[in-house]
């Protein structure tokens, strides 16, 4: 018998490790007949597809700047400001890292004066030039190499949002760009205020939508980790949401106030709470009721593949994962150092949770 067990737990360890080979190939066959993207064909820079900016986009890293110029002078004439303050801060972002079109740009103008949509992009892209060289979010994982050239650029950014605010001044975006330098100079409450007020005197409510772009980055200000707390973030939370009407997207920050301040220390219980299952339905609501086109839709779904995961509701999640696959630079994804593999990771537990709902449903 001792000479028989040997064999007897290798022919396990085969027969197990060929089941977990089954399963791996089981799964990997049902992403791809879901239609599902594999972890290299994520992009990283965007919370959803968008065909012209994603064209500007790679213009621009072509050294090209006439696409980028284009798109914003559209949304300017359009009075698009949710969908301005997107590409403002997505142009800003791609200029941070290589900014010669943006200067080749801002070298254009047939009587010297300056072009309001790139000066827009110069101070977003200064901001987040800043934010690049800080490196992390948190204070403690930054050098004082870091810290020093994150404020002194500060004060650079400040000039250029402003010029860009005097540049044009019904648009809001040169504001929303400033909250991200309030989080890093480290504005008070008070001067806070003063700088919303400036946002919604140009977006009267209920003359015009509120503007996800500009709440999501006031989000920030508020929270725990930067200006406010967890009872500040709730209550701007509570404040978007008063009275705001559905299809407005709202409903999505009172999700965000919660992973922000409870997500790191929930556990599994946490996520079934009545409050936060009515409003993730809140969420889904509004999502049926925004236009399909909101350019920032996506964002509210990303929240949603993930609370509706961890709710066990997987087979809603699933759904909503469809509609944002390819794309994972969203909350909750970026807050990992591989907002990849946190997406992918967490899309195949709802893919493994409503397989085996179906195989309950069926009686496999």
């Amino acid at each position: 018998m001792a000479r028989v067990l040997p064999f007897v737990l290798f022919a396990f360890g085969i027969w197990f490790w060929l089941k977990a080979r089954r399963s791996v190939s089981s799964l990997v066959g049902t992403e791809a007949e879901l239609g599902l993207l594999p972890r290299d064909r994520q992009n990283t820079e965007l919370a959803g597809a968008d065909a012209a900016l994603e064209h500007a986009l790679a213009e621009a890293r072509a050294d090209r700047w006439r696409p980028a110029a284009e798109l914003l002078a559209a949304t300017g004439k359009d009075r698009d400001w949710e969908r301005r303050a997107l590409y403002v801060r997505v142009l800003g972002e791609a200029a941070a890292q290589e900014d010669s079109w943006l200067r080749a740009w801002r070298a254009t103008g047939s009587d010297g004066s300056p072009d309001v949509d790139a000066e827009l992009v110069q101070a977003s892209a200064t901001v987040s030039r800043a934010w690049l060289l800080r490196g992390s979010p948190y204070a403690k994982h930054t050098t004082p190499e870091q810290a020093d050239s994150f404020h002194e650029l500060l004060p650079g950014a400040r000039a250029d949002t402003a010029r860009a605010a005097a540049l044009g001044p019904d648009d809001p975006s040169p504001y929303i760009v400033e909250i991200r330098t309030a989080l890093g100079v480290g504005y008070g409450p008070e001067q806070m205020r003063e700088l919303w007020a400036e946002i919604t005197a140009r977006t009267p409510h209920p003359t015009s939508a509120p503007l996800y772009g500009a709440h999501e980055a006031a989000m920030e200000y508020w929270s725990a980790r930067w200006h406010g707390s967890a009872e500040l973030a709730e209550e701007f939370a509570a404040q978007a949401t008063a009275d705001a009407p559905l299809g407005t997207l709202m409903t999505a920050f009172p999700l965000i106030a919660w992973f922000d301040h409870h997500d790191a220390t929930a556990s599994a219980r946490d996520y079934t709470t009545q409050r936060l299952m009515a409003l993730v339905d809140a969420a889904l609501t509004d999502t049926e009721t925004a236009p399909q086109d909101h350019p920032r839709l996506p964002e509210l779904r990303h929240l949603l593949a993930y609370f509706l995961t961890r709710q066990g509701r997987h087979e809603e999640a699933l759904e909503q994962f469809r509609l944002i696959d390819g794309y994972v630079n969203a909350l909750p994804w970026r807050t990992r150092r591989d907002p990849v593999e946190f997406f992918t990771s967490t899309r195949t537990t709802a893919i493994r949770g409503t397989d085996a709902r179906t195989r309950i449903r069926n009686g496999v």
